[in-house]
């Protein structure tokens, strides 16, 4: 039987994290591409360094954006905030090493077994709901990006200029009858641009935002904070610690509470779907638990390169389920197309969209006006309701 009273602890990073910064470039080269032509083939990797960036990989796409890349990159960094002696951007270097996709890579993904597109890779991959939170992630992970997300608007809004981009939250959460209930432990360790602040200034001045958006009754006496442990955190970003696209798989996704089929987002086009069928398994997910079929839901789907159809659909719900798993499984599958482009059309995910996915999670933001976040809609409730 599953524990109904439990700590668990998630951790985010913000969008001045050195693996976010190249997160965000490779996704903004991706939406470049997707802008120019719906399908284009990106699969962008990007790595930073002091005063240094070097951005690599296989794109199928019009040469015009290749030869962009570079102010693509420096408008990203600008934009996040990086203007710092070690790390800026107008002076850093930016290395593009952008090549042609492999034509045996590209001749599987444009015509499968069926002569549909095939999937751009093998692998495994899982979403997940849970009815923790409104948006149906789990609390630790949620409340975690609400944190750096707040932080990063009065950085940017010039009600709190004294923080700097990079920071890193973690929130221990303790669960009573399988229900978060309380923040046992904050952890935060955030940038700042004046040199003097302690420790302890750091903590007054976010003190506020992290109990705007925890919440109510959360934050307790018993609470532990841990704000910057180490003391002083002037040097950050790139010049700090190096960053490579793709390293933050489970911030991207929910925080260690469900499994992650190990393949990275930021970069890809739809056609990779450890990406698409991962936000194809997160739409599923969400929807069936929008259905009220269970209180919480893990689906998992399985590719192999070339073939158009998964291999395989899995589906636990913990002992929650309303119906039987076997069941829940069939009508997902019914309710949409799983091959990569199903998904694609389905999802709309064509478009320039990606960019502002790679940081404060790929899951539980509100679906967006022009598609972006459209895997997080529940518009399958009723389909899926039907099916059962």
């Amino acid at each position: 039987m599953a524990r109904k009273d439990y700590l668990f602890t998630s951790e985010s990073v913000s969008e001045g994290h050195p693996d976010k910064v190249c997160d965000r470039i490779s996704d903004a080269v991706l939406d470049a591409f997707l802008a120019e032509d719906p399908y284009a083939r990106v699969a962008c990797e990007t790595l930073a360094t002091t005063n240094r960036l070097v951005i690599a990989g296989e794109v199928r796409g019009p040469q015009s954006v290749i030869d962009s890349v570079e102010d693509i990159a420096r408008a990203c960094v600008k934009d996040i905030g990086y203007e710092q002696d070690g790390f800026h951007w107008e002076n850093m270097t930016v290395s593009n090493h952008l090549h042609a996709q492999s034509a045996d890579i590209a001749q599987g993904v444009d015509s499968g077994a069926d002569k549909d597109e095939g999937a751009g890779d093998q692998g495994i991959m899982f979403g997940y709901a849970t009815k923790e939170t409104d948006a149906l992630m789990p609390a630790p992970i949620h409340y975690s990006h609400a944190i750096l997300r707040r932080l990063a608007e009065v950085r940017k809004d010039g009600t709190a200029p004294q923080l700097g981009p990079d920071a890193k939250s973690q929130l221990s959460v303790r669960y009573v009858d399988s229900k978060p209930v309380e923040a046992t432990s904050i952890v935060l360790s955030t940038q700042h641009l004046d040199a003097t602040m302690s420790s302890m200034d750091v903590r007054e001045l976010v003190e506020p935002y992290i109990r705007e958006v925890l919440p109510e009754g959360w934050i307790t006496d018993s609470t532990v904070w841990h704000v910057n442990p180490t003391g002083k955190f002037v040097i950050g970003g790139p010049d700090g610690d190096a960053g490579l696209t793709g390293r933050k798989i489970i911030v991207d996704t929910y925080g260690g509470a469900a499994p992650h089929g190990g393949g990275a987002f930021s970069g890809k086009d739809p056609t990779k779907v450890d990406r698409s069928a991962a936000y194809a398994s997160r739409y599923l997910a969400k929807n069936i638990v929008a259905a009220d079929l269970a209180e919480r839901c893990t689906l998992q789907l399985a590719y192999a390169i070339g073939v158009t159809e998964p291999q395989s659909i899995f589906v636990d719900t913990y002992g929650t389920g309303k119906v039987s798993e076997e069941k829940i499984e069939a009508a997902a599958a019914s309710v949409m197309s799983l091959t990569p482009r199903g998904i694609r059309e389905k999802l709309g995910m064509n478009k320039p969209i990606y960019q502002r996915t790679a940081s404060y999670g790929h899951f539980g933001r509100a679906p967006e006006a022009d598609g972006g976040f459209s895997w997080e809609k529940t518009d399958l409730v009723d389909a899926l309701k039907a099916a059962i």
